[in-house]
C-alpha cells in the first residue's frame, strides 16, 4: 500500500513563497512595462520557466520518491496541455475586442493569476471531496467524458465563437452596470469619456477573460485528480503549468492555428483520464446500489501508464498537425493576417526602414498564400477579415510612399512582387469559378 505523501508547513509556505515570487518577477520586469516580446525574449523565458517546473519534478522524485515524481510530471504535462488549448480561447478572446499587441501581455497575466485563483479554489474544495466521499469519483469521471465528447463537437462558426466570447454573461452584466468605453487609453483599465468615469475595453478583456477561467478550472481539476490525489502535487503541477503561459503564448502564437488535432488528442487523454477515474471509483466502491456497496475487482490504470499515454498522445498529435498540409495553409493564412496587422500599428512616423521590414513580411506572406495548393486556397474565401486588411494594407502603403517619395526612388510599391487579387477571392466566396486565372494582381 502506498504510503501517503507528507509535506511539512515549511515546505508549504516556501512552495507558495516561490510561485508568488515568480509571479511578482514576471509582473515588475516584464509585463509593467507595455511592449510587444520578440520571438527570441518568448522562446528564453518560455524555456527558463519549463526548465524550473522540470527541475521541481526533479526534487519531488529524488526528495520523495519515484512515485510522487512520476504523477507530478504526469499532471504537469496534462495541465500544461489544457493551458495551450485555453490559449485558443484566450486568442479569441483578445482578437475579438481587438486588444493592442503590446497590452496582450498585461490581459494574458491578469488571467494567469485569476486562473491560479480559482484552480487553487477547486483544488482544495476537490481535495476535501474526494477524502468524504469517494463516489465523486465517479462525478470527476463523468465530467472528463462530456468535456472530452464535447472537444471532438463539430466548431461554431469563427464570427459565431469570437461574439459568444465577447458577450459572455459577465460582459453583458458589466456593461449594464458600469459605463464603458470603445476605445482603448494605453494600459488603463478606466478613462474619463465626456466627464464621466468609464471603462475601458481593457478592462472588459480582463473580465471576459476571469469569466472562461472558471470553465477552466471545472475541466483541468478533475483531470489532475485522475493522476494524483495529492494535493501539494495537484497545487504544484497546476500552478508551474500556468507560470510562463504569458510567454509560451507569444512564442507559439504564430503556431496556434497550426495545431489542428490538439482538441482530438485532448480529447482522447481526457476520455482516459475520466475512465480511469470510473475505475478507481469502481475499486473504491461503496454506493450502495453498485454490486451491492462492495468493491468492485477491476483493472486499475497506473500512473506510470498514464504518463505513457498522455506523452505518446501529444507526440502523435504534434507530429500530424505539423505535417499537415490542411495545419500549414492555415498557418500561412494566420501569419498573413499578423504581418497584416502589424503593418498597420506602424505609425507614418516609423522608422521607414522598419516599415519596409514589415511591408515586405506581408509580401512573402501574400506569396506564400498564392503558392497554396488549389485545394487548400478555399480556406481564403471565409477570411474576409484577411481580405479587408491586405487592401487596407496595400492602401496605407500607396499613401505612404505617395507621401514619401524621397524614401522610394524606384516607386515599386510592390518591390517587384505580385499581391493576392482580394476582389477575385470576394468573388468566388459567391461563384468559385471566379477565382481561376485571377489569383493575384501584377
Amino acid at each position: 500500500m502506498l504510503i501517503p505523501l507528507v509535506v511539512s508547513t515549511p515546505v508549504w509556505i516556501a512552495t507558495i513563497v516561490g510561485i508568488i515570487a515568480l509571479l511578482a518577477f514576471d509582473f515588475f520586469f516584464h509585463v509593467r512595462k507595455s511592449h510587444i516580446p520578440t520571438i527570441g525574449e518568448a522562446a528564453k523565458w518560455t524555456s527558463i520557466y519549463v526548465s524550473i517546473a522540470i527541475a521541481f519534478g526533479v526534487y519531488m522524485w529524488i526528495a520523495y520518491g519515484q512515485q510522487w515524481g512520476v504523477e507530478y510530471f504526469a499532471g504537469y504535462i496534462t495541465e500544461l496541455s489544457l493551458s495551450v488549448d485555453n490559449l485558443f480561447v484566450f486568442l479569441i478572446i483578445m482578437a475579438s475586442f481587438k486588444v493592442p499587441r503590446q497590452n496582450q501581455q498585461a490581459v494574458l497575466m491578469f488571467g494567469i493569476v485569476v486562473s491560479l485563483i480559482f484552480r487553487t479554489g477547486f483544488i482544495f474544495l476537490g481535495a476535501a471531496l474526494i477524502n468524504s466521499f469517494a463516489w465523486v469519483f465517479y462525478i470527476f469521471g463523468l465530467i472528463l467524458l462530456l468535456t472530452a465528447g464535447n472537444l471532438i463537437k463539430p466548431e461554431k462558426d469563427g464570427e459565431d465563437e469570437e461574439s459568444s466570447e465577447a458577450n459572455n454573461f459577465i460582459i453583458r452584466l458589466a456593461k449594464r452596470f458600469m459605463h464603458t468605453t470603445d476605445h482603448y487609453d494605453g494600459d488603463k483599465l478606466f478613462t474619463v469619456e465626456n466627464g464621466k468615469k468609464a471603462m475601458t475595453p481593457l478592462l472588459l478583456v480582463m473580465i471576459a477573460i476571469g469569466g472562461t477561467d472558471v470553465m477552466f478550472a471545472l475541466d483541468s481539476i478533475p483531470a489532475i485528480f485522475g493522476l494524483t490525489q495529492e494535493t501539494y502535487i495537484v497545487f504544484t503541477a497546476v500552478a508551474f503549468s500556468l507560470l510562463g503561459l504569458r510567454q509560451l503564448y507569444f512564442l507559439i502564437d504564430g503556431l496556434l492555428d497550426r495545431l489542428i488535432y490538439l482538441k482530438y488528442g485532448l480529447a482522447i487523454i481526457l476520455a482516459f483520464i475520466g475512465v480511469k477515474l470510473i475505475l478507481h471509483a469502481l475499486h473504491e466502491n461503496n454506493l450502495p446500489f453498485i454490486n451491492g456497496g462492495e468493491h468492485v475487482p477491476v483493472f486499475e490504470v497506473s500512473t506510470e501508464l498514464s504518463l505513457g499515454v498522455i506523452i505518446a498522445t501529444l507526440i502523435v498529435v504534434i507530429f500530424f498537425s505539423l505535417v499537415s498540409p490542411k495545419g500549414k495553409a492555415l498557418t500561412t493564412i494566420k501569419n498573413t493576417r499578423r504581418h497584416a496587422k502589424q503593418y498597420l500599428d506602424t505609425g507614418f512616423e516609423a522608422d521607414p526602414v522598419q516599415r519596409e521590414k514589415l511591408y515586405r513580411n506581408l509580401l512573402n506572406e501574400e506569396a506564400a498564400l498564392l503558392a497554396l495548393p488549389e485545394k487548400y486556397k478555399h480556406e481564403i474565401f471565409r477570411e474576409q477579415e484577411l481580405l479587408d486588411l491586405l487592401d487596407e494594407a496595400h492602401a496605407t502603403h500607396d499613401r505612404y510612399v505617395d507621401q514619401n517619395p524621397q524614401w522610394f526612388e524606384s516607386r515599386d510599391r510592390l518591390q517587384g512582387q505580385a499581391k493576392l487579387d482580394t476582389a477575385a477571392y470576394r468573388r468566388a466566396l459567391e461563384n468559385p469559378d471566379a477565382l481561376e486565372g485571377a489569383d493575384h494582381e501584377d
